[in-house]
């Protein structure tokens, strides 16, 4: 049977790092409906994964129009909305790990699935951190509501390439007991 072809869908590539990874207890932001989450950081060198997410956003926006035109008597052009796709350069320019790259901020109301390179479910939640690299499947949708209108990106599943180095600044355990410095000890 052959693969029907969603033009909203895209699986990023295998250099995409996670941040802010939610992906195991749905949270809730600002008092909304808790979800599950991650910021996924692209590479600017990553083009064909830029063009397939560029695509989609224009695929959902065509899909959308009648969502985005709402009560009004035209549709807003694409260029006045608010798309998920964002410079990591000009949005995050303190922040190193969003350095020379794109990101775009997937959730999900359920969870997502979690695999590894061969496709096996990651079932050790330590495995899965913000700073992993990995693929994701996402989706693109128009959303119209409260008066915000754009297009928004789904969370669909995810799959670990490769460890890195975690993100946010907490250390291991293995990092801080690695030495048998015990100078920090009452005796």
């Amino acid at each position: 049977m052959p693969k029907i072809l969603n033009a909203t869908k895209v699986i990023t590539g295998k250099n995409t790092r996670w941040s802010y990874a939610n992906v195991w207890d749905p949270k809730s932001i600002n008092g909304g409906a808790p979800k599950y989450s991650v910021s996924l950081i692209i590479p600017k060198s990553d083009t064909a994964t830029i063009e397939k997410i560029n695509a989609a956003i224009r695929a959902a926006y065509e899909e959308g129009e009648s969502k985005l035109k709402g009560n009004g008597k035209t549709v807003p052009p694409l260029e006045s909305l608010k798309t998920p796709l964002r410079d990591g350069d000009l949005e995050r320019p303190d922040d190193e790990a969003y350095h020379d790259s794109y990101f775009i901020n997937a959730n999900s109301s359920s969870a997502p699935g979690i695999v590894d390179a061969n496709c096996q479910p990651i079932l050790d939640r330590s495995e899965v951190y913000s700073g992993v690299y990995g693929r994701a499947s996402i989706n693109l949708y128009a959303f119209n509501s409260n008066g915000n209108k754009g297009i928004a990106c789904g969370l669909n599943n995810l799959q670990k390439i490769r460890d890195g180095e975690p993100l946010g600044g907490k250390s291991s355990a293995e990092d801080d007991f690695a030495t048998e410095d015990e100078d920090d000890f009452l005796d």
